[in-house]
């Protein structure tokens, strides 16, 4: 279909006469049976400078120029990663006011990742991949793998939690998805961005062998296993230098030591020097008034820097021309595999698929913390009145946040889809409990609900417990929202402890009701001083359009909880080692990783900590019964491999999936390592009563460390040790193993 019309806009423009068509003459450039390297080459040939400089900067917002004279498209991203933002003004942030562009709210990927779950991934990224491509973006700004390195980092929920290897693993069937849809995924922010407090300006210290074992892999597997066709740049610095234009992290790594052919994509108003951006591996600058002199001019992508500043430097010859070519290469490579790629699908929106997709995404990454005395699932012909208090079990959690609020098409609050699942059998009732943030705006979308309540904070918990007295069960829905200093982008939290006076009102909670179920919905860690008083604790997380049915889905036990914590929910702030050792979040703009490769798990392990549930904790209603782990070999060779088996049986009544974890533990070594880190990951599903054996296969890379002296992966001879759990700290099993 595409094809007919290029060449039609060819001729229109001269590029090709009306007699070359049919003679299989068409220009390189649009032969879709050439190599893309030639293709991308010959188009080059025939662009004007100042057609090349116009590719590399923002024309508007969110797209940036193509070539109309040889029939190139303009590029255009979005905001992903959990849903394809709504339509804005050319030159503004407001909305363009359209009423076709309410998209289906994924779950954010803090959710994604506590699925542990490869295919839910693929998933994901295919249903989110059709939305943008029916909307006819090229580019989707997602999905994010910074490391989770403090539980007050505002932006975590957009993550894929603490560990390299989970990300790695999970981001890579996302991008996989995305790209099947002709539409590429912008991995982001490359790199070290793990904090929202001085993002524009602070300068990350940290030594080598933690920037690649913790802060790269993530990345490295977007790109080397993921194919990833973009990457966007931070906002931080790394070596004085902005990660946007950075020549350690964009050439020497990213090109130089991965072999990166993709487009390099500034984040907005990250770029801050025409030079470095022009050497220092950037292709493509986006932005908002990114020289800081023009804002509200007509032209002022025109003054961006890699605008009008670069062709000048071009013209005088100050710049050669070689570096422009650089650029644009990797541009016209893009457009090949997105707007100029005939096979392309037509992607779809808004559809219930989509929809049911983000459920069972969001079904898959509940968490269930805690359930004594199995107060979960609901026993919906026992309990006859069910009390439900809390501000987020009304509160749409689509809007807000930042870059990824989203105007959703519809969002299922958790109180509605708790009526719609058990309002036929159990009477429903409703208390406020506590008033958070009322805003019932952002960026445009309106809220339908009305949040504002002028009772005092008295009169709340007053109501919401003399309730409490008269109900078989009480469901708290609380936690974070995405209002600033909460989970949202351009600032951090100010502390691990709920807002709002919510400690106060689940400790009163806990007096007036036994039967309490705390759900907490964040995409952060909190702290939790109540927790020896409530019986059962679920973590969700801003889950999207079907948030509310997932979340009634799980509490009545239709289904099955499987999610498991991607990241470490410490007792205190100093638990966790960026904070004990003082440097969050920096001094002078110099934030400087003291704690090393000491992330997470790791580092409560270290210091052996009690968290106040590990990395990798989730419960079930059913049981799990694990087999002595065996290996295939005692000894491995340094071209080898060895294989882990271990048995894993349903010993309970109702089907669930487990998430089988393999950590690896180098017993001696010539540098500090972690206890153990995992090496691998398998979910599995088992009927009531099925058995099925997990198998781990791994070679010297799962037992390697970057030696920063070298500036190479080593895995050095000597015993280690294999141990499948079920968290972090619940090891079912150990078997020693040798490197030759």
């Amino acid at each position: 279909m595409l094809k007919p019309v290029i060449t039609l806009l060819c001729i229109l423009m001269g590029t090709i006469s009306v007699n070359m068509v049919g003679q299989n003459n068409l220009p390189i450039y649009l032969d879709e049976s050439k190599p893309i390297e030639q293709r991308v080459e010959d188009a080059l040939s025939r662009m004007t400078l100042e057609e090349k400089v116009a590719m590399c900067h923002a024309q508007s917002k969110f797209s940036s120029a193509g070539v109309p004279r040889l029939g190139i498209p303009e590029n255009w991203a979005t905001d992903g990663p959990h849903g394809i933002r709504p339509e804005v003004l050319w030159d503004e942030w407001d909305q363009a006011g359209w009423t076709n562009d309410s998209c289906i709210a994924f779950p954010a990927l803090t959710c994604l990742a506590a699925t542990w779950d490869k295919d839910l991934s693929a998933l994901y990224g295919k249903s989110i991949g059709e939305e943008a491509r029916y909307r006819n973006k090229n580019i989707l700004l997602g999905p994010g793998v910074n490391i989770y390195r403090t539980p007050l980092n505002g932006r975590n929920f957009e993550y894929m939690g603490e560990d390299p290897f989970l990300a790695s693993k999970m981001v890579v069937p996302y991008i996989q998805g995305v790209q099947a849809n002709g539409v590429a995924a912008c991995v982001k922010h490359y790199a070290l961005n793990n904090q929202e407090i001085d993002r524009h300006t602070v300068n990350v210290n940290v030594d080598d062998r933690t920037l690649y074992e913790i802060y790269l892999p993530a990345f490295k597997a977007a790109v080397q296993e993921g194919k990833a066709w973009a990457i966007m740049g931070a906002y931080n610095r790394y070596k004085g230098e902005w990660a946007c234009h950075n020549q350690y992290l964009l050439n020497d790594i990213l090109r130089g030591e991965w072999g990166f052919d993709g487009v390099v994509v500034s984040d907005w108003g990250g770029v801050n020097n025409t030079k470095q951006a022009i050497y220092n591996g950037l292709d493509m600058e986006f932005g908002s008034w990114t020289d800081g002199l023009s804002e509200g001019a007509s032209n002022a992508y025109d003054n961006y820097y890699l605008a009008n500043p670069f062709l000048k430097l071009l013209y005088s010859g100050e710049v050669k021309v070689e570096e422009v070519d650089k650029k644009v290469r990797n541009i016209l490579r893009l457009a090949f595999r997105t707007t100029m790629n005939t096979k392309r699908p037509w992607g779809s929106f808004g559809t219930p698929e989509h929809a049911a997709a983000g459920r069972k995404i969001a079904e898959g990454g509940i968490v269930l913390l805690k359930n004594n005395n199995n107060v979960l699932p609901i026993d919906l012909n026992k309990t006859k009145k069910i009390l439900v208090v809390g501000e987020n079990a009304i509160k749409p959690m689509t809007v807000g946040g930042g870059s990824s609020s989203l105007k959703a098409k519809y969002e299922i609050a958790p109180l509605d889809g708790i009526m719609k699942r058990m309002g036929t059998q159990a009477e429903i009732t409703y208390a406020r409990g506590y008033v958070g943030d009322p805003t019932s705006e952002y960026n445009g979308v309106k809220l339908k609900r009305d949040l504002h309540d002028s009772r005092s904070a008295a009169e709340l918990i007053g109501e919401a417990t003399k309730l409490a007295k008269d109900a078989d069960v009480v469901i708290f829905i609380g936690g974070l929202n995405k209002s600033d200093g909460q989970d949202s982008e351009g600032n951090d939290r100010k502390a691990l402890n709920l807002s709002y006076g919510q400690d106060n009102v689940i400790a009163e909670l806990a007096k007036a009701n036994k039967n309490l179920i705390v759900v907490n919905i964040s995409g952060n860690a909190i702290a939790m001083p109540w927790i020896n008083d409530v019986p059962a604790i679920v973590q969700s997380w801003y889950n999207g359009t079907e948030s509310g049915t997932a979340l009634a889905s799980i509490l009545a036990g239709d289904a099955n909880p499987s999610g498991k914590l991607p990241f470490t929910f410490p007792v205190k702030l100093d638990d966790n080692g960026a904070h004990k050792l003082g440097d969050y979040p920096g001094l002078n703009k110099e934030a400087t990783y003291h704690e090393s490769i000491f992330v997470g798990y790791r580092w409560i392990d270290k210091e052996k900590i009690k968290p106040l549930f590990p990395f990798g904790h989730g419960l079930s209603y059913t049981t799990f019964e694990y087999g002595k782990a065996s290996a295939d070999n005692k000894e491995m060779t340094a071209d080898g491999k060895i294989s882990f088996y271990v048995s894993v049986k349903n010993t309970g009544n109702r089907e669930g999936a487990e998430v089988v974890q393999l950590y690896i533990s180098d017993l001696k070594s010539s540098l500090p390592r972690p206890v153990k880190e995992l090496k691998g990951f398998e979910k599995v599903n088992l009927k009531p009563g099925e058995e099925k054996t997990v198998t781990f296969t791994i070679d010297k890379t799962a037992l390697s460390f970057f030696d920063d002296k070298k500036h190479d992966w080593v895995a050095e001879s000597g015993d280690f040790e294999a141990l499948i759990g079920v968290s972090a700290t619940d090891i079912k099993s150990k078997i020693g193993f040798k490197l030759k």
